[in-house]
């Protein structure tokens, strides 16, 4: 008895965590911390839209991290995804989901600091742009590469406030940015925003234009006037770069897709709390400009819509079809007709053979009662030469003729024997 209950006590715990095991839940990503506070501020607002409900719940990690660092932290597996720019370098197992907002390059420079042109004026010059490991530091570092300026002929300073020389930072244009960069203004009003042109050159091989040929990530972008208020005193012809959330090429694309539809769900309460960021977040996001490979459920995703392998082939299948039936209906014409004419042939033996019977009477002489039947017996001959040829079938009609041709010529040889007999 005691054996029967824990039977029965043991399939009840199985089914029990059967149950459990079916409702998993949202699946929980970890999202690398940015450094720089308007990113921050962005994914700690969508992960706090995601609620219970979502498919896809994320975990911030607790300290935040560069955005190389952020990559190096996903590679190790210490995180799932991150918020990074679109001009790193290229790593191979980073792969991306999708864009979110464009950032805008903004260079600034302190009248005065220097009355030099090209890489003389950044030599013993201060510059802010950004921390390290950002995609602001990166491009400067590249700017800097370009004019062989050594790391020790300029220095960095951590803030703006600091009055350097030059700053150079990637940066998302918010109403909350705006502001900010107008109160610095206020403060420093020695700052003026350097434009790489004009709007009018834009397309007209200009240095922006130049600039997004040998760095096909980016894309020319024009801060309007008034913008900045005195900082934008005419337009400002930058670039922008996109922020992207990626993750390892071997995340789970059934995550990854519930990913991309969560965030476009929030597409207008972001929109609302950041206006101008994600009003160009659309359902079809383009990806061509990425700088790492697509995840696979960035591009289930992007192809959802796409033609299925059964209907992208159903209209050659049914014309492969009507053509077959075409064709099967023609050979069966060709062969209808081509037993028809086999039949046609087999019938003018046949007339001509009842012909020939009947012109026998009972005055026809011996000489034309065997005239007739020479004629049959030809008849049979051309017959049999018709049937090597295969121009006439070796079937039914064919006997048949074959047995009508044999009973004339037996009559005829009868009546000719019989009319000998009363001759004689």
């Amino acid at each position: 008895m005691i054996s029967v209950r824990r039977i029965r006590l043991t399939i009840i715990v199985f089914f029990l965590a059967l149950l459990s095991s079916c409702d998993t839940g949202p699946h929980q990503l970890r999202l690398v911390i940015p450094t720089q506070p308007e990113d921050r501020s962005i994914v700690e607002e969508l992960s706090s839209l995601l609620d219970d409900k979502a498919l896809v719940r994320l975990l911030l990690t607790d300290s935040p991290l560069s955005e190389e660092a952020a990559l190096d932290a996903i590679v190790s597996g210490e995180a799932d995804i991150a918020l990074v720019s679109n001009n790193l370098p290229f790593r191979s197992e980073i792969a991306t989901v999708m864009p979110l907002y464009p950032t805008v390059l903004h260079i600034g420079r302190r009248e005065g600091s220097s009355p030099f042109t090209g890489p003389e004026m950044l030599r013993n010059a201060t510059v802010y742009a950004g921390p390290e490991g950002s995609s602001s530091r990166y491009v400067f570092e590249r700017i800097a590469e370009r004019m062989n300026l050594r790391t020790d002929e300029f220095h960095y300073v951590s803030a703006v406030e600091d009055l350097p020389d030059f700053v150079v930072i990637f940066s998302p244009i918010s109403p909350k940015r705006i502001a900010e960069i107008r109160d610095l203004q206020t403060g420093f009003s020695e700052f003026r925003l350097w434009s790489m042109g004009t709007a009018a050159a834009i397309g007209n091989g200009s240095i922006v234009d130049a600039a997004v040929l040998l760095n096909p990530h980016l894309r020319p972008f024009v801060i309007p006037i008034g913008t900045y208020g005195e900082l934008t005193q005419e337009a400002i012809v930058t670039v922008a770069v996109d922020k992207i959330l990626v993750a390892r090429r071997d995340l789970d694309s059934a995550v990854v897709y519930d990913l991309i539809n969560e965030i476009l769900r929030l597409r207008p309460a972001l929109a609302a709390k950041r206006p101008g960021l994600f009003q160009q977040l659309s359902d079809d996001f383009d990806i061509s400009r990425s700088t790492y490979i697509v995840h696979a459920g960035t591009q289930a995703y992007l192809q959802r819509s796409a033609p299925t392998v059964y209907e992208r082939y159903s209209g050659i299948a049914e014309v492969t079809v009507t053509l077959i039936v075409a064709l099967g209906s023609a050979l069966f014409a060709s062969i209808r007709i081509f037993k028809m004419r086999r039949k046609n042939r087999i019938d003018t033996f046949y007339t001509q053979t009842i012909t020939l019977q009947r012109s026998v009477t009972d005055s026809t002489g011996a000489e034309e009662l065997a005239r007739v039947i020479k004629e049959v017996r030809s008849l049979q001959t051309t017959a049999f030469d018709l049937l090597v040829d295969e121009k006439l079938a070796a079937d039914e009609s064919f006997r048949i003729f074959i047995t009508l041709s044999n009973d004339v010529m037996r009559q005829l040889g009868d009546t000719a024997a019989q009319r000998r007999k009363s001759d004689a």
